[in-house]
C-alpha cells in the first residue's frame, strides 16, 4: 500500500515536472513577426500598413517600433498573420521571443532615439468625398484602397447629421469649403463638369436647408471643427488645408464674388477676416480675383522656384521617447521626401502658427510641407500637395497606379496618420 502512494506521488511529480519543460520550452520558442520598415528589407511599405490595421481588426495588439528600421511593425505570431503578408506581398521575419525581448532592450535604452508604441485597436476610418469621385482624385482614398484598409465615404449630409462621432480619424482631400468652387471659374467655367458640380452642390445645399454652397460648407467645416475638439483626429492634403482655414476666418463675412453665391462679396473683407478662429494658418491675405487658381498667400505654388528633380523635403527629427506623436508622423525609410504640387502645394512658412508643428519643411524657401497640431482634445495634420507620386497633377490625368510605387515615402505620410490614432494614449512625461 505505501509502495503504491509512493509510485502514484513519484508520477505526480513526473507529470508536473513535464508540464513546467513543456511550459519552458513554449515560453522560449514563442515567436513573433517583425515587418521591417527599413528601404533594404521591406518589398511592399505601403501594403505592411494594411497587415497592421488588418493585425488590429483582429483584436491582435501591434507594437510600433519608432526609428528602429524605418519605423518597424512587430505583431504575434499567428497562421492568418502570415498567410496575410504572404498573400498581399509583404515582407516579414520571424523572431523568437528572445530576439523580442533584445530589440526592445536596444529601443529602451536611454541613448537610443527609439520608442516602443501599442497600437491597440483599429481606428474608424472616414473619408469626405463626394459620390461618384473617382478613387485617383484622392491620394488618400487611393492608398487606403491600395493598402487594403476599409474606410466610410461620407460628405455634407452625413457630417451634418453628426455621423462623424461614429469614427475616429477624417480626411479631406481636394476640397474647397469657402463655397468658390475650387476657384476653377476662370479656366474651367464652360467645361461640362464644372458646370454639372456646381449644380450639383447648389442642389444639395438647397436640400440641407442653404441658401449658399457657402452657407453649406460653412457649417459642414463647423462640425469637422467639432469633431476635431471633441477628440477626433483631422488629416488633410491639398486644397482641403487653407480653404478650411479660410471658411473658419471668414465665417461672419461673404468673401464669394457673384459668380459663386449670385450677389457681391463684403466691401473690405479681407480686414474682417479673424484668425483667432483657424487652426493652422494667420495673417493670410485672400486672392479676390475670381479668375486666378489660388486661394490665398498660404499656398507657395506661384511663388515657389524650385526645378522638379530638385523639389525635396525633409522630414524634421524628434525625440521617440518624449515626442512620441510627431515621431509617429514621420516614420519612413528616407528623411528626405520627393515633392509633388498641387491646387495647394506648400505653406508660406511665416503664415503658419507658432504652437503648430512643422513635420517637414523645404529647407532652401522656408516652406512648411507637412505639419501638426492639437484643437481641443483633438488633434490634425495638415499636408501640402495633390498625389506623392504625380508631380504635377492635372484634371484629367491618368490615375497613378501604386503597384508601381510601393516603397513611396511620400504615401507613407499619409498611413502613418491613418495608424496613429490606434496608439495607446500614455500619460505625458514630466
Amino acid at each position: 500500500m505505501v509502495s503504491l502512494y509512493l509510485n502514484k506521488f513519484t508520477g505526480m511529480k513526473r507529470f508536473i515536472y513535464l508540464i513546467l519543460v513543456l511550459l519552458f520550452s513554449i515560453s522560449t520558442n514563442a515567436s513573433f513577426i517583425l515587418v521591417p520598415m527599413d528601404h533594404e528589407s521591406q518589398k511592399n511599405h505601403l501594403k505592411a500598413y494594411g497587415i497592421t490595421y488588418f493585425a488590429l481588426s483582429k483584436t491582435y495588439k501591434v507594437s510600433w517600433l519608432l526609428n528602429y528600421r524605418g519605423g518597424s511593425f512587430m505583431l504575434p505570431d499567428a497562421p492568418e498573420l502570415r498567410k496575410e503578408c504572404q498573400i498581399r506581398g509583404v515582407s516579414f521575419e520571424i523572431i523568437s521571443d528572445q530576439k523580442q525581448q533584445q530589440i526592445l532592450v536596444e529601443i529602451a535604452a536611454p541613448s537610443e532615439n527609439m520608442e516602443a508604441v501599442i497600437l491597440e485597436k483599429a481606428p474608424k476610418i472616414a473619408v469626405y468625398t463626394p459620390s461618384g469621385k473617382m478613387p485617383w482624385d484622392d491620394a488618400v482614398t487611393l492608398v487606403l484602397t491600395y493598402a487594403e484598409i476599409p474606410f466610410t465615404p461620407v460628405y455634407d449630409t452625413e457630417v451634418l447629421r453628426n455621423d462623424l462621432l461614429l469614427y475616429d480619424w477624417l480626411h479631406l482631400h481636394h476640397e474647397d469649403f469657402t463655397g468658390q468652387y475650387g476657384k476653377f471659374f476662370g479656366a474651367y467655367r464652360n467645361a461640362p463638369w464644372y458646370i454639372q458640380q456646381k449644380k450639383d452642390a447648389e442642389a444639395l445645399a438647397a436640400q440641407l436647408g442653404y441658401a449658399k454652397v457657402s452657407d453649406a460648407k460653412l457649417a459642414v467645416a463647423h462640425k469637422i471643427r467639432d469633431f476635431v475638439i471633441g477628440g477626433g483626429f483631422m488629416f488633410a492634403m491639398c486644397s482641403a488645408t487653407d480653404s478650411f482655414d479660410i471658411a473658419l476666418a471668414a465665417q461672419d463675412v461673404d468673401i464669394c464674388e457673384p459668380m459663386f453665391d449670385g450677389d457681391a462679396s463684403s466691401p473690405n473683407y479681407q480686414a474682417q477676416l479673424d484668425f483667432g478662429k483657424t487652426f493652422a494658418f494667420k495673417d493670410f491675405i485672400l486672392v479676390r480675383d475670381p479668375q486666378k487658381y489660388e486661394f490665398s498667400d498660404i499656398d507657395m505654388t506661384e511663388q515657389r522656384r524650385i526645378l522638379p528633380d530638385k523639389d525635396y523635403f525633409t522630414l524634421m527629427d524628434f525625440s521617440a521617447k518624449w515626442d512620441p506623436i510627431p515621431t509617429m508622423l514621420t516614420q519612413n525609410h528616407t528623411q528626405l521626401v520627393k515633392g509633388f504640387m498641387g491646387q495647394t502645394t506648400s505653406f508660406k512658412g511665416d503664415l503658419v502658427k507658432s504652437n503648430v508643428l512643422r513635420l517637414g519643411s523645404n529647407l532652401s524657401n522656408e516652406e512648411a510641407r507637412y505639419i501638426h497640431g492639437t484643437k481641443g482634445k483633438g488633434m490634425f495634420t495638415f499636408y501640402g500637395g495633390h498625389d506623392p507620386e504625380d508631380y504635377q497633377h492635372r484634371v484629367g490625368d491618368e490615375p497613378t497606379l501604386l503597384d508601381l510605387h510601393p516603397n513611396s515615402p511620400g504615401y507613407r505620410l499619409i498611413l502613418n496618420n491613418v495608424l496613429f490614432p490606434a496608439a495607446r494614449k500614455k500619460p505625458q512625461k514630466t
